[in-house]
């Protein structure tokens, strides 16, 4: 079971070298629902002298309402319960009178809701900030989980917001690292529910996989039954021409061409969602190396992925409690589903340099043509070193039958091919055997145990 918080020690710290520092900052802390931010904000203010607010839809007079009876519990003074305004900006103002220079924290949760009720709240809080704020100690942090608004209307360049000294903080979903100190089995944990801490929350280490999987995911009302919806409802107006993108994507029509025949929608529309999505980290861009078009997206996110493959298609029979059906068909498919999942994984432990024999690579990429395909393809410009990985999930695999397969396809693949220096990986359950070379080239073999005793080091 995952603690209330978890990790998050970069993201603390971040927040804690602000906060020493002296003067007037301004925070801004987004990142997709269900990823942590109210929990880091909380974490964060244990033992300051500060408040949390979290903005709602209602009004902004029942905002400012809310406002009043914080600002009287952090300073103690009762008259803001009192005091007949509905201006935000003569509320800040008597709270800066209070303060004075005193370092405090004035957190504001949910702040595209604050949009939502006063047009125009941005340049207000310009205002605010320029002429109240800017010579007291507040550090003001504005969060909020909608991230297309977050990035464009408070953070982009047209906003009254920008040109200001912002201090920007992301928050992401955890990365595999962190689920292996979470998880005994953090593999099937993570090519299911992902990274996202209230996702991961209700997975349940006594029961298997399948049976975390109905609980959470096939059973009507759960928690997680509507989630990826959820999140896309709320963050976009026209979140029903998302969900048909993610449905033709997870069914294979990856390319932009393909999206453009099977939708009916023109590209520069299509290219509007998806860069969005992008953005998200609902889905990449993938290029093959070497090439710089001829690109496809698939869906990175693991809930995502998993949700468009198994739940959306099947919610027909999810609706009127036909879970046994859906269940079948996922216990029939998931292990062949899980290839691909591991190959993803194991191009981010890459990425994070989590190998250590295999540290040295700048870049990780996909590699494909005509009829041949690599996993896994990586490079140091530097050295001229390129690594060529097969990912297989599958048990007893005989190292020495992939190599020449993976070997012939390398030849291929153009990159320095008089000066390179080939080094070749092969990732899977299990071996029946093991090679460290090739016609004297280095090859490494990783199993899950290999990978799962790096992770626990």
């Amino acid at each position: 079971m995952l603690p209330q918080f978890f990790d998050r020690e970069r993201e603390l710290m971040f927040l804690e070298d602000v906060y020493k520092e002296r003067g007037f900052k301004l925070v801004v802390l987004y990142g997709r629902r269900r990823v942590g931010k109210t929990e880091l904000l909380k974490e964060f203010l244990r033992k300051k002298n500060g408040i949390y607010f979290l903005a709602t839809d209602e009004s902004l007079k029942e905002n400012i309402k809310s406002l009043k009876e914080k600002f009287y519990r952090l300073t103690g003074k009762e008259y803001f319960l009192h005091v007949e305004t509905d201006s935000l900006y003569e509320l800040f103002k008597l709270f800066v009178k209070e303060t004075g220079h005193k370092r405090c924290v004035i957190a504001i949760d949910e702040f595209p809701y604050l949009m939502v009720v006063k047009r125009g709240v941005l340049s207000l809080f310009q205002k605010i900030i320029e002429e109240l704020l800017r010579d007291t100690n507040v550090m003001l942090i504005l969060c909020g989980s909608a991230m297309s608004i977050m990035e464009s209307e408070v953070l982009g360049h047209r906003t009254p917001l920008y040109g200001r000294e912002v201090n920007t903080l992301k928050l992401l979903p955890f990365n595999f690292l962190t689920i292996s100190r979470i998880f005994k089995d953090p593999f099937l944990v993570y090519f299911v529910f992902g990274g996202t801490p209230y996702y991961i929350k209700f997975y349940d280490e006594s029961k298997d996989l399948l049976t975390n999987i109905k609980t959470n995911l096939l059973t009507k009302g759960r928690n997680l039954y509507d989630e990826p919806l959820i999140l896309l409802r709320e963050e976009f107006k026209e979140s029903r021409v998302y969900r048909l993108l993610l449905k033709y994507i997870s069914l294979g029509y990856k390319s932009t061409g393909k999206l453009c025949s099977v939708t009916g929608m023109d590209k520069s529309n299509i290219m509007k969602y998806i860069s969005t999505m992008e953005e998200l980290g609902i889905i990449k861009h993938i290029v093959p190396f070497g090439a710089k078009r001829k690109g496809i997206y698939e869906i990175v996110d693991p809930m995502f992925r998993f949700w468009f493959k198994f739940i959306y298609p099947y919610r027909d029979l999810l609706e009127i409690e036909k879970v046994e059906m859906v269940e079948n068909e996922i216990r029939r498919n998931i292990d062949s589903y899980f290839g691909p999942c591991f190959e993803y994984l194991i191009e981010e432990l890459l990425v994070h340099k989590a190998i250590k024999a295999l540290n040295m690579f700048d870049s990780v990429h996909k590699w494909w043509h005509k009829d041949k395909e690599i996993d896994i393809v990586a490079i140091n410009e530097k050295t001229k070193e390129i690594l060529f990985a097969e990912c297989k999930w599958q048990n007893k695999v005989n190292a020495n039958k992939i190599i020449k397969e993976l070997a012939e396809k390398a030849s291929y693949v153009q990159w320095h091919n008089d000066e390179r220096k080939e080094i070749f990986a092969i990732f899977a359950k299990s071996f029946s055997k093991r090679i460290n070379s090739y016609e004297g080239k280095p090859v490494y073999c990783f199993s899950l145990r290999d990978l799962e005793k790096m992770m626990k080091r």
